[in-house]
């Protein structure tokens, strides 16, 4: 008995010495695209990941070397933002609609954004996006050491992050604006006529390309007073570390908010799985690649609760406090195979979080240029969940206006003592009714 006591806490104070060791060399290798929404997500605080994504039966020998980025603080600003964010998309959703986001792709659109913020901007930008105490220039190399960082993680996993500015001819950018993004966020720099009706189909071309066709639009129309758009696009792409077997998937019934049931397409598994239950969830992590280094996360509330109040109780802090639980545990998983796509304009979003500066008259953008406010930052995002893995992808654009593009024009006066023509004209056909030249009023 005091045998297999000793040998339970010998097991235990390995698990948690490899969790330290592996936690301070890979603590960000997991940081990817946050799936959030109606089931899970693969985002983890950078002081815990490594327990919760990597297998107890990997040794850390078998990881690849990669240089850790030096400010870790990036990465839980980033949750921080995500988890707020997300609270706000949910006040406007209704309970039978999907709600799926990458804050990722939210945060480093937002970023590059904040390079140009100046002044009470920068400041409710910086409360907003978490920044709060962080020096720009670390701010940007963290943001660039990340983006290397999660890049090419596995060689059964795809993830691509890019940027991309598109300014108008005739827009006045402050060079050193654009440099940063280029050396930082590796953007694409690129000057367009916003005046040619062409334009939005050169910009949704760059976000279709970068993320592999799963995206074609995030541009829709292009306002006279539009003189920029900051464009970030996420692809992901992950295999399963254990597949599910084809043969094994069935129909079974889904059980809506409502009460009602509908049949749904079922992967089954059964296996070693990081797993945590409490009172109101379950929830398992399921690891992609040959490394195990990102996972999908899946948090099922239990039946005397529900998905509302599991949503009430989605924090960072609590997402931090969760993924140090995570325990390795025999088990049988039954997912639904799924496709979801999800669309939002998060101004209000982003308002009620307390940027609502950003939009206004009131917006100093100095650092970008003279005038400019933010107009409308747009966000899409998808997943497709089978027995091979998941695809997902996402992208963020951050239109930036002029808020005084023209010179305004002094009043004219016309004072009509000569002779004159007139016309009147139907505007609905064009059809001139009457015209004449008057040359004596009497």
């Amino acid at each position: 008995m005091n045998g297999q006591k000793l040998s339970g806490e010998r097991e235990n104070f390995l698990q948690r010495r490899y969790a330290v060791r592996l936690g301070r060399r890979y603590a960000l290798a997991a940081a990817s695209v946050v799936l959030l929404g109606v089931l899970g997500c693969s985002q983890v605080n950078s002081n815990t990941s490594a327990l919760a994504q990597s297998r107890m039966s990997e040794t850390e020998s078998s990881l690849p070397k990669k240089t850790a980025i030096s400010d870790t603080k990036v990465v839980d600003v980033g949750n921080k933002f995500g988890f707020k964010l997300f609270a706000e998309v949910l006040k406007n959703n209704s309970s039978e609609k999907n709600v799926f986001v990458s804050p990722s792709s939210v945060a480093i659109a937002l970023a590059m954004t904040y390079n140009g913020a100046s002044g009470s901007t920068q400041q409710v930008m910086a409360k907003t996006l978490e920044l709060q105490g962080m020096d720009l220039s670390a701010i940007n190399s963290s943001y660039a050491a990340l983006k290397s960082l999660l890049e090419n993680p596995d060689p059964l996993v795809q993830l691509a992050i890019a940027n991309s500015l598109w300014a108008d001819k005739d827009a006045s950018l402050r060079s050193d604006f654009l440099q940063k993004a280029q050396d930082f966020y590796k953007a694409k720099v690129t000057t367009l006529n916003f005046q040619d009706a062409a334009t939005p189909d050169v910009i949704n071309s760059w976000v279709n390309e970068n993320t592999q066709g799963k995206i074609n639009k995030i541009v829709d129309t292009v306002d006279p007073e539009q003189v920029l758009f900051l464009i970030n696009a996420i692809y992901f792409k992950g295999q399963w570390s254990n597949e599910f077997d084809k043969t094994k998937t069935a129909q079974y019934p889904f059980y809506l908010t409502s009460g009602s049931q509908k049949p749904q397409q079922m992967m089954s598994q059964e296996g070693n799985y990081l797993y945590h239950e409490t009172d109101q969830f379950q929830a398992v992590s399921l690891p992609y690649g040959k490394e195990g280094k990102l996972s999908f996360y899946i948090f099922l509330p239990k039946e005397n609760s529900n998905l509302k109040a599991f949503e009430k109780n989605l924090s960072f802090e609590n997402w931090a406090q969760w993924m140090t639980q995570f325990r390795n545990r025999e088990g049988s998983i039954r997912l639904p195979k799924f496709k979801t796509d999800y669309e939002v304009t998060l101004n209000d979003a982003l308002k009620a979080l307390g940027m609502e500066e950003a939009f206004s008259s009131k917006a100093d953008f100095s650092g970008m240029g003279k005038n400019l406010a933010i107009s409308q930052v747009k966000h899409k995002a998808l997943i497709e969940v089978n027995e091979e893995g998941t695809e997902a992808a996402a992208a963020t654009s951050v239109g930036i206006v002029a808020t005084s593009y023209r010179e305004p024009q002094k009043p004219f006066q016309m004072i009509i003592d000569r002779p004159f023509f007139c016309a009147i004209r139907d505007h609905q056909t064009g059809t001139i009714l009457f015209m004449g030249s008057i040359v004596d009023p009497e």
